[in-house]
């Protein structure tokens, strides 16, 4: 933890240096991103030692793959080996070496290069051997339309900006970025009249990293101060189980798992701080226009904390890996495509039993709120004071709902999780199975609606969440293809 912090602090200074003395106006992509790979892998070896080797190997292989297969299958075979790779390496961490340890936790900064190399050879089979019109509207301004060069994707895999806590970000934007290409930006002003901008030099990003440096200040003193003297193991505590009454005990499980989060809103703010101080990360004006600084950002920690339904605390939460979820998972299944969804999410995140119980519960708790939600809300919404009373309540019952679901995710081993469960004798989980019998899920005549009503939360951004993302354009320079990527921008802003 303590190398973790060391080199993330040295890579915001690093940034500060790359931005200031390596501006794309000063310095030629080739070598930024050359300092940038070898800055990433310097930060890796530090904290990591040799394990870093994992990096290079799994994206020389990946890159391997990709140039022999061809585009036409080798986002299949890309996704398998990436995916494998990582399990592998999850798998004799966790089970040979440092079972529920996190010292040497390598696989961390390997389930972002999983991602990335995943989602790049997905979109380069987008923009390389699909037609266009059989593209979704994301896909479509996501699409490569050439193959990397091998600096190229290491830089992009292992920059030193996301190499130890990510963000995941797309290839278009990273190389946009690297290039430093000016692009066009419209947007519409509050009067519906349209506003075309050319950004001609670089929106200061100082006043943005100044604002997620002082989170991160914050959270790790949180962490620092209360965390520890909340542990979450105290909720299977035999003495706290016996005496506790059950509001003390939902109580302490609500603190106990609001402790746990700071950890990684430092680590994601800390991130994301990163990014934006080399420059990455701007994602266009507002109505008003502010700069906003949240491209890449990871979470939303005001609508998390403050979270009045399952929903809306999955798709503030972990914002990139939901988007990863939907571009490469959900979008693209065949059949069960929320299934699919959820059991790619577990193996994702790695091998303890503790995390396929988290998701299993998952399932329950989504469908059961969503039933909630769309048989009961509307009785609730007239009134504001009714209205009122009702966020109170969905907000308590969220909170305890996210508390008791990630318990084992936690714990991470089956018999403390279940040590809790019978403890609370199971008691969300027969409450959803009893909601979803009372209140079954509504379902429209329309296909597409339908469909959209079993889609897993996580994923059911709109489209519009995925192409406002988008703030850069195509590494082509066709102007025709830069055209249609603006007007894609366009239309993704004007929605």
């Amino acid at each position: 933890q303590v190398n973790f912090v060391v080199c993330q602090l040295f890579a915001l200074l690093a940034a500060v240096w790359f931005r200031t003395y390596l501006h794309s106006s000063k310095t030629s992509p080739f070598i930024r991103h050359v300092v940038a790979t070898l800055l990433g892998l310097y930060l890796a070896l530090f904290c990591f030692g040799w394990y870093a080797l994992h990096f290079v190997i799994q994206s020389g292989i990946s890159y391997y793959i990709m140039i022999i297969i061809g585009v036409e299958n080798m986002h299949k075979y890309c996704f398998v080996f990436a995916l494998g790779y990582l399990t592998v390496c999850q798998i004799t961490r966790v089970y040979i070496f440092d079972y529920g340890q996190y010292s040497a936790d390598f696989s961390g900064p390997m389930m972002i290069i999983t991602q990335k190399i995943t989602s790049l050879a997905f979109e380069i089979h987008d923009g390389m051997f699909r037609k266009n019109e059989d593209l979704t509207p994301s896909q479509r301004c996501l699409a490569v339309r050439r193959m990397p060069s091998l600096l190229e994707y290491l830089s992009y895999n292992c920059n030193f900006m996301g190499i130890l806590a990510g963000p995941l970000c797309s290839y278009k934007d990273y190389i946009t970025f690297i290039e430093g290409r000016s692009y066009q930006l419209q947007q519409s002003e509050a009067n519906g009249k349209e506003d075309t901008k050319y950004e001609q030099t670089d929106p200061s990003p100082n006043i943005a990293v100044a604002q997620k440096l002082l989170i991160c200040g914050l959270s790790l003193l949180f962490h620092m101060t209360i965390t520890k003297t909340l542990p979450v193991e105290y909720n299977i505590d035999d003495n706290f189980r016996a005496t506790a009454s059950w509001p003390v005990r939902f109580f302490y499980l609500y603190v106990s798992l609001m402790a746990a989060r700071p950890k990684y809103y430092f680590a994601w703010t800390l991130a994301d701080a990163i990014n934006n101080a080399a420059g990455f990360g701007f994602r266009g004006y507002d109505k008003n226009g502010g700069m906003r600084w949240d491209l890449i950002s990871n979470l939303r920690i005001q609508q998390i904390e403050f979270s009045t339904s399952f929903k809306m605390f999955l798709d503030n939460w972990n914002i990139q890996t939901a988007l990863w979820l939907k571009r490469v998972c959900y979008e693209r299944a065949t059949f069960s495509p929320t299934i699919q969804t959820f059991i790619l999410s577990a193996i994702w995140h790695g091998v303890y039993p503790g995390y396929y119980l988290t998701f299993l519960t998952g399932v329950l708790m989504t469908l059961a709120a969503r039933a909630i939600r769309n048989n009961i809300r509307h009785y609730f919404i007239e009134s504001p004071a009714v209205k009122l009373c009702y966020d109170i309540v969905t907000w308590m019952a969220t909170q305890v709902a996210i508390s008791y679901t990630v318990v084992p995710f936690v714990l991470l081993s089956v018999k403390p999780s279940f040590t809790f469960y019978s403890s609370c004798y199971f008691c969300l989980h027969i409450a959803s199975i009893l909601v979803l019998l009372v209140f079954p899920l509504k379902r429209t005549q329309k296909g597409s609606k339908k469909h959209e009503s079993v889609q897993p939360v996580w994923s059911r951004k709109l489209e519009e969440e995925s192409l406002l993302q988008k703030n850069n354009y195509s590494t082509t320079n066709n102007s025709f293809s830069q055209k249609q990527e603006i007007t894609c921008r366009y239309q993704a802003l004007k929605q």
